[in-house]
């Protein structure tokens, strides 16, 4: 669909809003502006002024001079009182100062005249490499409006130092303009990676496209004129594309209140569009568990890039909201936790989301919807939104035909459906490269490949927020002028806090140093890592967990709040996760048993941290020492996967990290021992430990027990193949826990455990089987209490006609269920391990004779 009345109406009257001081308007390089057949100069109302005809004579190619004026109309702008009309082929060529980004904005509108009736001219507009326009007519355009006037506005990366525009009228028809706009864009507008709603991938690549602006919204709020965007884009109110207005509320706030962070600018949004937000109404419903939807029109032959603006706006404290983000009812952001993800409230953040062709069957549809991980009140935000139709694999964006005729090739005999986008394509050819190479695995290995199963290929997207944190170095320390690593405190700080660093309060202990449990500011329980300059080791391990710290953020993963480096003092302080280590729930501890919901829960969480590790960055990151120490709890038991210490950054391009073997052993990926070759496989293996741990309420490792039990993971696979898994876990589970979501559960242990990494799932298939044990379970446990209270006779009550009318909407397939909040306790430290806390002790990694021995391989 046209972006017409979006970037008409910026045409009209002055502005109502002002950006503020300290970001001034993007200059473009090239600023083209001609108002087609005009003698007479039009500036508008945003400023502009655009060149007459005899001032743009030197950029126009044309057989014919024809041109049509009227005194006037009843049109919005100037620019639609003239139009240049071409009997032929006619070219507009520009000499570009500069290769990028342009805006390139088309205006039509048929003026009324004796020569030719420009309601039936039809012709097509093209580019040296794009197709914008393909048969184009004012009347047969679905999507026409009042006066049939037509803005298109396309974003192009032209390379060309002369760039045309060309104007093809069909035969026995006319073409024509009234205005043209070429206008530079900033570079880091479009970025060349954005998330694949499906399959949940990242996606590469978007600088080669070409984008037609299709919808451009200012959700909660007016109108945004051009005049009122750094850019000259202009927002419309979302209005007419909500589905059900009475779930959804306006709110705002001043734009003096909107603080953009480092590296987000008004380039890609205005502060009018994050100070104004659609949130949940009161939909007078018992639940408050529905979504709000925005729905759109979409040709089904073209890939959609969209750009979700986000700003908290709504809440009083940090940590309050938690939202769900739908796209054509696939999860597209999971548990978005904004004030985590920008550390602050009222701060910008968007996420570009791209669409493949093959799922926009019935237009286009966004939704936002609670998160069943809040704890708090249920709401959900959206402050902007921006789609962007894709060119399709023969560079046009409107039909199927390209610059040189080339159509886009179907997919059979049958009649044509649309062509097949680019980004489409792209996919489809990855996977079957990657399918090759497994292929070409399973061959390499060893005979018995035929016993193992296939293991799900779905992917649950998570995307629950990612942010760069760069951090400056010097060759001398590489802290010295650390940046983004949170709050500063100084040493005298850190140290009254601790009472002098008081061995009382040590709460861990490793090669690095301890770890502190101290209070700060107004009561804020925080653990504070000292480094021990004395051990390289454990200085190595420090250095590695600032820079990975320095660049995530996640709900699932532990937060740094800030750091000290005065003179030769390192010290971390992190977020005080009050339950402490996953592992001291299961056993070694007298504390109260977890239920397998529970345990469910936690290791959900735990997999989305590890997921956004392997996928929220752009080379991803491998733990490298997953473990159940290393995952830990919060007062409402929320897991946080911990210690980066001996994390790796994947390197592009290959499919594996070179490095000498460190880890846990119990928990070490037998492949990655044998080879030296690490992959995010390896962390999926530990993961399978895990598992195990939670299901069986046992250590990994246990040399007091006989050969043949010592080993977790081997003993539990033997019980696994044996389908006798219910044999070995914990007592405590027994009755309680629902023998189908057992099943599914052992089923995704034994995945993560295969012998080879190409045999393993990604996170993704693992949180996805992990859900599903969870659905099966609650299913499980809710019809237990039906029995129960079968036998009940219960006052018969009025169904609340509110919560099954159509506004109670159901949300798609849920993200992980809140857990059990239980009351915060402090735990003492564990005499087995001294990895309790958010930093922990890898002074015993050289450990291979050991594993080898213990692990029988």
């Amino acid at each position: 669909m046209a972006l017409l009345l979006v970037l008409l109406f910026s045409l009209l009257a002055s502005p109502t809003f002002v950006l503020s001081a300290s970001s001034p308007p993007f200059t473009p390089q090239d600023n083209f502006l001609i108002d087609c057949g005009a003698t007479n100069k039009a500036t508008l109302p945003d400023g502009r002024a655009f060149k007459i005809e005899s001032e743009s004579t030197q950029q126009l190619k044309a057989d014919d001079d024809n041109k049509v004026f009227v005194d006037k109309a009843d049109v919005p702008s100037p620019l639609y009182l003239t139009a240049r009309i071409f009997k032929s082929d006619a070219t507009y060529t520009f000499h570009m100062a500069r290769p990028g980004w342009h805006w390139i904005r088309l205006h039509f509108y048929p003026l009324s005249n004796s020569v030719f009736d420009l309601q039936k001219a039809t012709f097509n507009v093209m580019t040296q490499k794009y197709t914008l326009l393909h048969s184009f007519n004012v009347n047969e355009n679905k999507n026409n409006t009042k006066n049939q006037i037509f803005m298109k506005e396309y974003l192009l990366n032209i390379t060309e130092q002369q760039f045309s525009i060309k104007f093809s009228p069909m035969k026995n028809s006319v073409a024509f303009i009234n205005a043209i706009e070429v206008v530079s864009a900033p570079d880091n507008l479009i970025a060349d990676t954005a998330n694949n709603l499906q399959p949940a991938s990242q996606f590469q690549g978007l600088s080669k496209f070409g984008y037609e602006t299709m919808y451009r919204l200012n959700m909660g709020g007016p109108f945004v004129t051009s005049a009122n965007d750094t850019l000259g884009r202009s927002w419309l109110p979302d209005d007419a594309y909500i589905k059900s207005k009475n779930m959804a509320k306006a709110t705002s706030v001043g734009t003096s209140t909107i603080k953009y962070p480092d590296g987000l600018t008004p380039q890609i949004a205005p502060p009018t569009i994050y100070a104004t937000a659609v949130q949940m109404a009161d939909a007078i419903v018992s639940n408050q568990n529905f979504n709000i939807t925005w729905n759109f029109q979409a040709e089904n032959a073209f890939a959609y890039l969209i750009r979700l603006h986000f700003c908290d706006i709504v809440s009083k404290s940090l940590g309050n909201l938690y939202f769900n983000v739908y796209i054509n009812g696939n999860m597209a952001i999971s548990d978005l936790d904004l004030s985590h993800i920008v550390n602050g409230l009222a701060i910008p953040y968007y996420k570009d989301i791209v669409v493949n062709a093959s799922l926009v069957s019935d237009g286009l549809s966004v939704q936002i919807g609670p998160s069943r991980m809040d704890n708090g009140a249920p709401n959900a935000i959206l402050n902007g939104l921006e789609v962007m139709k894709l060119s399709n694999s023969v560079d046009s964006l409107d039909g199927e035909f390209g610059v040189d005729g080339k159509k886009v090739e179907t997919g059979g005999g049958g009649p044509h459906k649309g062509a097949v986008a680019a980004v489409g394509f792209g996919l489809m050819f990855g996977a079957f490269v990657g399918l090759g190479a497994m292929v070409y695995k399973w061959r390499k290995r060893p005979q018995d490949w035929q016993k193992r199963n296939s293991f799900s290929s779905w992917l649950l997207p998570v995307h629950a927020g990612d942010t760069s944190f760069m951090s400056s170095k010097t060759s001398s320390n590489m802290y010295n002028s650390t940046l983004g690593l949170g709050r500063y405190f100084t040493f005298q700080e850190l140290q009254e806090a601790t009472n002098n660093f008081d061995s009382s309060k040590i709460i861990g202990v490793g090669g690095f140093g301890n770890v502190y449990l101290c209070v700060i500011d107004d009561g804020t329980s925080v653990a504070v890592k000292r480094g021990n300059p004395q051990s390289e080791q454990g200085i190595t391990e420090f250095q590695t967990e600032i820079q990975m710290l320095s660049k995530l953020r996640h709900r699932h993963l532990v937060s740094l709040i800030g750091y000290c480096d005065e003179n030769s003092e390192m010290i971390l302080v992190y977020e005080y996760m009050s339950n402490g280590p996953f592992r001291d729930h299961l056993y070694g501890k007298d504390l109260p048993p977890l239920s397998w919901k529970q345990r469910l829960e936690i290791c959900i969480g735990a997999a989305r941290g590890l997921h956004y590790l392997h996928t929220g960055t752009t080379q991803g990151i491998i733990h490298r020492d997953v473990k159940t120490t290393n995952i830990l709890l919060d007062d409402q038991l929320t897991a946080k996967v911990a210690d980066f210490g001996l994390s790796k950054d994947a390197t592009m391009g290959q499919n594996y990290v070179s490095t000498a073997v460190k880890g846990s052993f119990g928990y070490l990926d037998p492949e990655y021992f044998r080879r030296q070759q690490l992959t995010d496989k390896s962390d999926v293996y530990s993961f399978g430990v895990v598992l195990l741990e939670a299901l069986c309420a046992r250590p990994a490792i246990n040399p007091a027990l006989p050969r043949e039990q010592v080993n977790l993971a081997d003993w539990g696979m033997q019980w696994k193949r044996k389908g006798l898994l219910e044999k070995i876990i914990d007592p405590l589970l027994v009755g309680s826990i629902d023998p189908e979501s057992m099943k599914k559960f052992g089923e995704a242990a034994e995945k993560c455990l295969e012998e080879h990494g190409v045999d393993r799932p990604t996170m993704g298939d693992v949180l996805w089987n992990l859900e599903y044990a969870l659905q099966l379970q609650e299913a499980f446990t809710q019809g237990k209490l039906e029995d129960e209270s079968s036998s009940v006779v219960l006052p018969s009550t009025e169904v609340d006609a509110a919560a099954t009318s159509p506004a109670a909407v159901a949300v798609p397939p849920p993200s992980t269920p809140t857990p059990t909040i239980r009351p915060a306790t402090i735990p003492e430290g564990d005499e087995g391990s001294t990895n309790a806390h958010p930093i922990n002790d890898h002074s015993g990694t050289d450990m291979l004779a050991q594993f080898s021995n213990l692990n029988g391989r």
